[in-house]
């Protein structure tokens, strides 16, 4: 009984320090970002202001015409959002890892499948937890100053729960963000996992430092973790993105009349985009700013969690 409770204690400890990781990767990551994101959203919707701008032209335009600080319009709802939407899928990602590796006979499945399945299911466990955030904080960055229509997070919340039909309104364009989760989170930590394998086994000596705290005796240097983090935010975001674009147009439809039809489901959605706009400039609108964006912030996020990692000395993992 004893070593039940202390096995508990320390798992318990475990998912805390894990939790505190992922939290502050997260936030780090966004940060970094925030002003590609933000011009992001206002390409990916079509924002009558930027629509027909490029992306650094936009970034120059949103300077001019509200501010510096308008760039990070909607960071502070993002970081609301994003510490508790990483710190459960890293975290998931841990629990989920340990648990699929035993339940599944990797050897009849592609080497590190298991990877895979976790980090889907970890990405699909954050994402359901976290979703009405991510609407509110994509509302308040597709706003223009001048142009205001909600006064702040809270205010959001409330008049879209009270004018767009319940709870459900903070939920519209969960689908597409589910089913693009599966393939983003999951080749996301999949190849992050891979290249870090790999840089492991065939060239430690530049890619690795030795680590007494580390079970394996090695960890990825930042140039290696960069590396990897960044591989795998590509691979990733080339997967998912038109459901990334449905998912914006779908939580920013109700903010403008002349755009409202965008909201009534994503195979819909993803039609009107289509004919609208087509592939290229619809579907993937905005690709080239994702790639910008998606490269640093997932190279910075593992690259922060693993040093995280290393630091609160999580390698050990939990007693299962």
């Amino acid at each position: 009984m004893a070593l039940t409770q202390e096995t508990s204690k320390t798992n318990y400890n475990f998912v805390a320090r894990n939790l505190l990781a992922g939290g502050v990767a997260g936030m780090c990551s966004k940060t970094a970002v925030a002003p590609l994101d933000r011009i992001k959203i206002l390409l990916q919707a079509h924002s009558n202001h930027y629509k027909h701008l490029g992306v650094f032209s936009g970034l120059r335009h949103i300077v001019r015409r509200e501010s510096l600080w308008a760039l990070y319009k909607g960071n502070s709802a993002q970081m609301v959002r994003i510490f508790p939407y990483a710190a459960t899928q890293f975290t998931a990602f841990e629990f989920y890892k340990r648990y699929v590796g035993t339940l599944i006979p990797t050897n009849r499945l592609i080497k590190n499948s298991d990877k895979f399945i976790a980090g889907a299911g970890a990405g699909v466990t954050a994402v359901t937890l976290t979703y009405p955030l991510d609407t509110i904080r994509a509302r308040l960055a597709f706003q223009i100053t001048g142009e205001h229509k909600y006064a702040g997070i809270v205010h959001t919340a409330l008049s879209v729960i009270k004018n767009e039909g319940g709870i459900r309104g903070l939920y519209r364009g969960f689908v597409p963000t589910l089913t693009g989760m599966v393939p983003y989170a999951g080749f996301s930590f999949y190849c992050f996992e891979s290249v870090k394998f790999l840089c492991m086994k065939y060239s430690p000596q530049w890619s690795c430092n030795k680590c007494d705290k580390n079970t394996g005796g090695l960890v990825l240097n930042i140039p290696a973790k960069l590396l990897a983090g960044g591989l795998a935010g590509a691979i990733a975001q080339s997967f998912s993105y038109p459901l990334d674009v449905t998912r914006r147009r779908m939580q920013l439809a109700m903010m403008d009349p002349a755009t409202a039809r965008f909201g009534v489901g994503m195979v819909t959605t993803l039609k009107h985009i289509y004919n609208e706009n087509g592939i290229v400039r619809g579907l993937y609108r905005g690709m080239s700013i994702n790639y910008l964006r998606a490269i640093p912030m997932v190279a910075v996020s593992f690259s922060t969690y693993e040093v995280l990692k290393q630091a609160l000395n999580l390698d050990t993992g939990m007693k299962i």
